[in-house]
């Protein structure tokens, strides 16, 4: 699901209902650092059931305690960075969640990575798993497996070996670099959308067209003199043949700094 069509939102609607089916007592949460609190924020203006939500935070010893002690008749969310889960993992097993959303999913696309090995070990033990992302694959195809070992181990199995060998030709210096197999493109395609749901911005979002508006703007007399004087140079150099990359940038920076103000002359020593 593409950023700003409702993942979040989304979740929390799947969460409240497995819990109103008495399905899910216990359910984590695993996101970057930097968007913890957005998990915190979004059940409380959404979440229209009873529960209980937990951010895991300060000292490793202060969350294990945490995690030891979150208990209840409600539903119990705790919500834990990638980082942190994997120094808790022992804790979190202990803990069962039956529900685990790994968001930003594409955080455990390296299979032998520690966050990966965990989140493929929790999801063993959980009976709903959720991943989400607006980029499951951020740099190559191969970047799934690890992100659907952790969902369904079914859908490409749990040997990473035998998948790469499956899909991909290893080529380049020392064979590392992986190039999908086209006779197995269909098969890869099929089996990576058999258990995934796709939103985009252009589906959910009743946006206006995007309006451009060009304005006109004079520089002062004396920012126009050290502008013009700027370009002068700068052509001068070329003239002579002293032109680097270098230099062509740093004509190009400063004349972008004269145009935002933020760059004086020898007449003006105002910024």
């Amino acid at each position: 699901m593409e950023m700003g069509t409702g993942k979040t939102l989304t979740s929390i609607a799947i969460v409240g209902q497995l819990s109103k089916e008495r399905r899910i007592r216990k359910v984590l949460i695993v996101a970057p650092l930097s968007i913890l609190g957005v998990w915190e924020e979004e059940f409380q203006k959404f979440a229209a059931f009873g529960y209980e939500l937990t951010v895991l935070s300060g000292s490793l010893t202060h969350k294990a305690e945490t995690i030891r002690y979150t208990s209840g008749a409600v539903l119990q969310a705790l919500v834990v960075n990638y980082e942190s889960a994997w120094r808790l993992e022992n804790e979190l097993l202990r803990w069962r969640p039956d529900c685990i959303i790994a968001d930003e999913c594409h955080k455990i696309k390296t299979h032998n990575a520690r966050a990966s090995k965990t989140m493929h070990k929790l999801g063993a033990v959980a009976k709903y798993r959720l991943a989400l992302t607006g980029t499951v694959i951020t740099n190559k195809p191969i970047d799934v497996f690890s992100q659907y070992k952790f969902v369904d181990p079914d859908v490409f199995g749990g040997s990473f070996y035998l998948f790469r060998n499956r899909y991909f030709d290893m080529t380049g210096y020392g064979k590392y670099t992986p190039v999908m197999k086209q006779a197995m493109e269909d098969e890869f395609t099929q089996r990576l959308h058999s258990i995934a749901f796709r939103a985009t911005k252009a589906e959910c979002l009743d946006l206006p067209d995007t309006i451009d508006v060009i304005q006109r703007v004079d520089l002062e007399p004396v920012a126009l003199r050290a502008y013009r004087q700027l370009v002068k140079d700068s052509y001068t150099e070329l003239q002579e043949g002293a032109v680097t990359v270098t230099n062509v940038l740093t004509r190009l920076l400063r004349l972008s700094q004269l145009t935002g103000g933020f760059l004086g002359s020898d007449e003006d020593p105002r910024p």
